[in-house]
């Protein structure tokens, strides 16, 4: 498996497909995720077309067990963000 690509790559190619410099890129860039965040974090979802979906789900109060000593814990209703991936990203990754 290769390395995940950093955030420092990741404003580096932005910035040469772009054709911009990489602190224009790197505004882009943390722009995006802050709008991102800013959407799913107040319950809403974000599609970036041909990547996937990105939401948030709550999850109901449920029991668990802590491995170390097999006790049954009550844990408290939460939040996650999910991610479900496009098609296009799967069919050019399997192909």
């Amino acid at each position: 498996m290769a390395k995940p690509m950093t955030k420092t790559q990741l404003v580096a190619a932005l910035a040469e497909h772009m054709d911009a410099d990489k602190k224009t890129a790197g505004a882009a860039l943390d722009a995006i995720t802050g709008l991102i965040t800013k959407e799913v974090s107040g319950g809403g979802a974000v599609t970036l077309p041909g990547v996937g979906k990105i939401y948030c789900r709550e999850r109901p109060e449920r029991m668990v067990r802590n491995p170390a000593t097999g006790e049954q814990i009550k844990k408290d209703a939460d939040k996650v963000v999910k991610m479900t991936i496009a098609k296009a990203l799967k069919d050019s990754v399997n192909s």
